[in-house]
């Protein structure tokens, strides 16, 4: 008889030895991979060596250290997370029918929406008090790629990031950016800026790995500008300290300030000359049935969306 295994959820419907094919895929080393299963490096590549045995066909590159998967892999280990998805669903729903949605609810969400996905997340804790909720700051690529894993239920993007036809998407708001500045200083007498005089600001902005900072540059970019960046940082948190700082201004969306308020010492200008807006979305993987936890996020997103 097959080797069963729990998988999120809580379900023992998949044999251990595809969960283990899914850890070293996703941790890209057998020590690891072995350490997040809690077993011993050599079960899990006795696992391995028996489940090429059992398809006959080779699923890992062979060499010293991981080298990948092979195409033949590939393929097992997206069979593997579709499976491990499709019993967690089947756990959510039978507990949803025995009185209430339970598990865990994995969201990535990118740094400048973190903000934002409060009022989501706390709607739905409310409406789903059993379930475990986890929110992850990520950029756009890592949510897209840990979706597509099933290593996460559903992110929160850019809107125009979400475009795939594998991708169900709920619009959650609008966002606009402002200027922060300090408040005492070269622009302490202004109200709103143009992109082209921001440009000339000394910048502290996200780093380019973030959609959000791409977007910026984007716009720069369409203008002719070359803007004045002279720090980078992933964290909005740092961005807004350094802006305290009294050295540098940045661009931020306006939904960071409307949440957490103004910082002591600065102040915050409209954006024009475009008045721009980009639009904020929850997003997760296109399945049918759709699994009883999105399809709870995505109820409480459209409830969200209708308030805002």
């Amino acid at each position: 008889m097959a080797e069963r295994a729990v998988v999120p959820g809580g379900s023992r419907m998949i044999s251990r030895k595809y969960l283990y094919l899914i850890a070293l895929a996703r941790e890209k080393h057998f020590g690891r991979a072995a350490a997040s299963c809690h077993v011993s490096p050599s079960t899990l590549s006795a696992a391995i060596r028996d489940l090429e045995s059992e398809l006959g066909v080779a699923v890992v590159e062979r060499g010293q250290q991981f080298a990948g998967l092979t195409p033949e892999g590939q393929r097992v280990l997206d069979y593997a997370q579709r499976a491990a998805a499709s019993t967690a669903d089947l756990h959510q729903e039978l507990a949803r029918l025995r009185g209430g949605l339970s598990g865990r609810l994995r969201l990535g969400v990118i740094p400048t929406a973190l903000t934002v996905v409060a009022s989501l997340t706390s709607g739905f804790a409310l409406r789903h008090p059993q379930v475990r909720s986890e929110v992850l700051s990520l950029s756009t690529g890592e949510i897209l790629a840990r979706l597509h894993a099933f290593e996460l239920e559903a992110g929160i993007i850019y809107a125009e990031s979400a475009a795939q036809p594998d991708l169900a998407m709920v619009p959650l708001s609008d966002e606009d950016h402002v200027v922060l500045a300090p408040a005492d200083g070269q622009l302490a007498e202004r109200d709103a800026i143009s992109w082209q005089e921001a440009a000339q600001l000394n910048l502290c902005l996200l780093t380019p790995d973030m959609q959000n900072r791409r977007t910026i540059d984007g716009v720069f970019l369409r203008l002719g500008c070359r803007p004045n960046i002279t720090l980078e940082s992933n964290s909005i948190v740092s961005i807004l300290a350094h802006v305290c700082s009294g050295t540098w201004c940045s661009i931020v969306p306006r939904a960071v300030l409307e949440l957490i308020g103004m910082p002591h010492g600065v102040k915050a200008l409209d954006l024009v000359e475009p008045r721009l807006a980009w639009q904020i979305a929850l997003v997760a993987m296109a399945r049918e049935p759709r699994s009883p936890m999105v399809q709870a996020l995505f109820s409480e997103a459209i409830n969200f969306s209708g308030r805002g």
